[in-house]
């Protein structure tokens, strides 16, 4: 199971592309894998053959766990790893780095009715301490019996619905029309990472007015060129990505992280692009954006929008963001703040463009105006670093033609 995201403890398969036995080439889609994020499609690293598949669609698995072997024509994976010819699930052992650094977040209890050590996620552990649960009293379902978040989830959803709470249900129908909903764990850990974020991260907001009229223009006068061409529709959000990337060059502490130690500057600007889901949102990132023109920026938000929908963003799709954009002028939404998108420093937040009174030269004029909100870690920088950066953004997005 691969790793695909910072603090990523599971990936939950949900379906292998390839039958056990076929042939594969190196880079072809092998599954599909569900992270906090996303739906993310899983390529294969070589050439050869699907053999000794462990792993069952809807298997939630720790990362760094085998789940099948690539082999040559001929070749066999390792006894000892491959499931038996029934094809019943068979419990993997744990990728070296898992059973050997102290760090990997695993440690021994006492499963039940078992003198035999089992393991424990830390996030387990910490939601077991959150939620009051016994993990002496916990089976794990995870590889040679790990306990998992998911483990601990189950039992504070089965104590909750306690027998006097089921015949109250069931006494009162409204009561069981208001039971809780179990959220998908892209959901769920969205859920979670807003609130680590919003609960650790000390967050404060900067907010500007901008005339837009410049940008309508340029959308309908560079737009054209590039559908053209390319056959791509430009968005707003295209216009402000670029505008963004190019404000980030002279913003370095903007494009930072907080790394928990310090400040790590990140040399390369990936933009991100936060994207509603079926399950909640995810952020696509478009790499290098500063140097990207105009339509290649359009063509790969299209492409990552797309693939989001359809279920197939790959891991590269879903990393390496430095800076969020999260657009919500199609809803008609005036303005907003949003929550960081950690360990980013800062997201922009972007409403929809509406006519309103504004003053031009000390009277009363209706111009097209859009409202932005840079929400900030205060770690990283401060109120006035804030600022500057928003002017210099606004002077581009009043100017779009002469930056692009």
């Amino acid at each position: 199971m691969p790793a695909l995201e910072m603090a990523q403890e599971t990936g939950k398969l949900l379906s292998w592309r390839k039958k056990e036995g076929e042939a594969i080439a190196k880079g072809e889609p092998l599954l599909d894998v569900e992270t906090d994020k996303a739906v993310v499609e899983i390529e294969s690293p070589a050439d050869g053959f699907l053999a000794g598949v462990k792993a069952h669609a809807g298997d939630v698995i720790p990362v760094g766990q085998t789940i099948a072997w690539i082999v040559n024509a001929g070749e066999k994976p390792p006894v000892d790893e491959v499931s038996s010819a029934s094809g019943r699930r068979m419990d993997t052992k744990a990728a070296p780095a898992a059973q050997t650094a102290p760090d990997a977040g695993t440690s021994a209890l006492p499963p039940v009715g078992s003198a035999a050590s089992a393991r424990i996620s830390p996030k387990a552990r910490r939601l077991a301490r959150e939620h009051g649960v016994d993990l002496s009293r916990v089976r794990g379902t995870g590889g040679n019996g790990e306990i998992l978040a998911e483990d601990i989830l189950a039992i504070v959803a089965s104590s909750s619905s306690s027998p006097g709470g089921s015949s109250h249900a069931a006494q009162n129908p409204q009561a069981e029309a208001c039971a809780t909903q179990n959220l998908s764990q892209v959901a769920r850990l969205m859920a979670e990472r807003t609130t680590q974020s919003w609960t650790t991260a000390p967050h404060f907001f900067v907010t500007r007015e901008i005339e837009a009229g410049a940008l309508l223009a340029a959308r309908e006068k560079l737009g054209a060129a590039i559908e053209k061409e390319l056959g791509v529709r430009l968005s707003h959000t295209d216009l402000l990505v670029a505008a963004v990337a190019h404000t980030l060059e002279k913003h370095p502490f903007v494009n930072a992280s907080w790394t928990g130690d310090g400040v790590r500057m990140h040399p390369e600007i990936n933009v991100g692009i936060a994207m509603a889901v079926d399950d909640g949102v995810v952020v696509a990132s478009i790499p290098a954006a500063n140097k990207k023109k105009l339509g290649e920026i359009a063509a790969a938000r299209r492409d990552l929008t797309e693939r989001a929908r359809a279920g197939k963003l790959r891991p590269a799709d879903i990393t390496g963001a430095t800076f969020t954009i999260s657009n919500l002028g199609m809803y008609q939404v005036d303005a907003f703040t949003a929550i960081l998108v950690a360990p980013q420093a800062a997201i922009l937040a972007v409403g929809r463009i509406a006519d309103r009174v504004v003053p031009v030269a000390g009277k009363p004029a209706v111009r097209p105006m859009i409202t932005i909100t840079l929400s900030c870690d205060h770690r990283v920088f401060d109120g006035a670093r804030a600022a500057l950066f928003l002017s210099d953004l606004a002077a581009a997005i009043v100017e779009p033609e002469k930056l692009l």
